[in-house]
């Protein structure tokens, strides 16, 4: 691109390229000359060079996510790494603090063993029931168990032996017994054989022994057991002893020949208690089991017989295939057995359908008969009640006198083969303003008594009372209705709570109250077994630290619950024991 014109041209007539003369190459070039005809800007050759990009680091918001998510689970691992107890110092903590400060001022001041939940025994068991395996309770209550042995000692040495007894009992119950407690116990008792001649105490228990007086603090077999403490080598008191025995095993023997299993097996425990080693109790234990088994197996063909009724509709009524007959045939067997009230409950519940199902038809006779058959199984119902409003409310509506509850029982009822004569009413007045501000009231306070736990306590200020008032004024009222239809709910919510807080007691209450609110519950037998399960568990932890008076209530509990169950009466034996 010289800016040179090639002339030459083909034959076709055009130009043909061409290299032009090789041989200058190398020989230098003219300066440039102003050739108009060379228009072309000048070309320069260069070597091409690579340019590699530069890449700039950008910090995106991920990566700080993920820097904090690793934080975070470092932190977690050193947790966990880390002491329970240590873990829990770093949590407030300060009911317990105030609690576990107060007992240790009690301590300090004396002031042991009281019933006002002032005392450090109180104080240092209610430190332990927010936190079980907190060392400070649990050396609290060894503190005061030293202290109360302390003034046991101190009692004994002044003569005064029933205070000793007294604070001895409750240091055997905190420490759990030690030599130095059997040692004092001894000296106790030599103390109280030697103010009160063995002749006195023998003659004494031979008069109960012939009275009958068996059991008890004045009972034969005490009265023997006191000699034999301050003189266990007294012939005549081991003899007395032995023939308390064989009266018990009479007696559980007779009430087992007239079937009387029940009080059987409360005289074998109270056998095995005075007497663990007693020759008899082996064969007495067997008797009672094989009555036992007996027992059970005609209470389970009762119970299933009155399940089989229920599901066919056989409620109540004439003859002995009725789900009621049955269920009052197991409950004659076991009068505890929770099956079989729970079956009677079930039966009311069916009486409650069908009287709702007759106020449907409009056959108002019907309906106040079969709820007059319920109130006999179930007279605290929340449905009972709320279809007794219905009933009234009905009545009312149609000009008909209310049919008082329970008019077959109060001897109203019409003979059977004449229709009973209604009276006609005049339709209730309107509510007046200060019955609707009554009504709203008492709604109102039934609710909070509610939120509080007062289900049917206390007697007229329950929620219970309170909603069934509501109702005597406005058998329409759709809160009192609704409210006291909810209540066996609020009762299970309640339950839990009380069960999860370790307040037994209230849970027990709130159990016996779903039990008359809904006694056809199936739930409440689930409800029952998990209390008696921590009422047990409760026992166990008492008998683990001495604490025996308690351990005896809680089975107490567990046992008026379950009288049946295998771990009761285990536990039972352990605490007879004093293992």
């Amino acid at each position: 691109m010289s800016g040179r014109r090639d002339h030459h041209k083909g034959p076709a007539g055009r130009s043909e390229p061409t290299l032009g003369d090789l041989g200058d190459l190398d020989a230098p070039r003219p300066p440039a000359r102003d050739d108009p005809e060379d228009r072309l800007p000048p070309v320069h050759l260069e070597s091409p060079r690579r340019v590699v990009p530069v890449r700039r680091r950008r910090f995106h918001a991920r990566h700080l996510v993920l820097l904090v998510v690793a934080l975070l689970v470092a932190g977690a691992l050193m947790l966990l790494r880390m002491n329970q107890d240590h873990i829990r110092e770093l949590v407030p903590r300060t009911e317990l603090n105030d609690v576990l400060t107060r007992a240790e001022i009690a301590l300090r001041d004396g002031r042991l063993d009281g019933t006002d939940g002032t005392s450090a025994r109180e104080l240092f068991q209610a430190a332990r029931a927010l936190e079980p395996d907190n060392d400070r309770a649990r050396e609290g209550l060894h503190q005061v168990g030293m202290a109360e042995l302390s003034r046991a000692d101190e009692a004994y040495r002044a003569g005064h032996l029933d205070e000793a007894a007294q604070r001895l009992g409750v240091a055997r119950e905190l420490l759990g017994g030690g030599s130095d407690v059997d040692r004092l116990d001894r000296l106790i008792a030599k103390a109280r054989g030697a103010a009160q001649p063995a002749d006195g105490l023998i003659e004494q228990a031979q008069r109960a022994l012939a009275a009958g007086r068996l059991i008890g603090d004045d009972g034969a077999g005490a009265l023997y057991q006191r000699v034999l403490a301050a003189d266990p080598g007294n012939a005549v008191a081991a003899h007395g002893l032995d023939q308390v025995g064989a009266a018990l095993a009479a007696q559980a023997r007779d009430a087992l020949s007239r079937g009387n299993v029940d009080a059987a097996s409360g005289i074998v425990d109270q056998l095995a208690a005075l007497l663990p080693s007693y020759g008899e109790l082996p064969a007495l234990r067997a008797a009672l089991a094989q009555a036992q088994k007996q027992d059970d197996g005609v209470l389970v063909q009762a119970l299933a017989q009155g399940q089989e009724a229920l599901r066919a509709g056989r409620i109540a009524g004439p003859g002995e295939d009725t789900a009621l007959a049955h269920f009052k045939a197991a409950l004659a067997l076991d009068p505890e057995n929770a099956q079989a009230r729970t079956g009677l409950g079930q039966v009311a519940q069916a009486l409650i359908v069908q009287a709702n199902a007759a106020l449907d038809a409009d056959d108002t006779t019907q309906a106040a008969t079969l709820l007059d058959q319920a109130e006999t199984l179930a007279p605290k119902s929340a449905d009972l009640a709320a279809a007794r409003a219905r009933l009234r409310t009905t009545l009312a509506a149609a000009g008909k006198p209310a049919a008082p509850a329970n008019a077959a029982a109060a001897g109203q009822a019409a003979p059977a083969n004449r229709p009973p004569v209604e009276e006609p009413a005049p339709p209730p007045p309107a509510l007046t303003a200060d019955q609707i501000e009554q009504v709203a009231d008492l709604v109102h306070r039934a609710r909070e008594a509610a939120t509080q736990g007062n289900i049917m306590l206390p007697p007229g200020d329950s929620a219970y009372d309170l909603y069934r008032n509501a109702l005597a004024i406005d058998g329409n009222n759709q809160a009192a209705l609704e409210g006291l239809e909810d209540l066996p709910n609020l009762v299970v919510q309640q339950f839990n709570q009380a069960l999860a807080g370790g307040n037994l007691d209230k849970a027990g209450e709130l159990l016996a109250a779903l039990g008359d609110l809904s006694p056809g519950d199936a739930s409440a037998n689930v409800l029952r077994e998990r209390l008696v399960d921590a009422w047990l568990d409760q026992a166990e932890q008492q008998l683990a630290r001495g604490d025996r008076a308690d351990a005896s209530r809680s089975i107490d509990q567990a046992r008026r619950l379950a009288p049946y169950l295998p771990r009761v009466r285990e536990l039972t034996l352990r605490l007879q024991s004093g293992g």
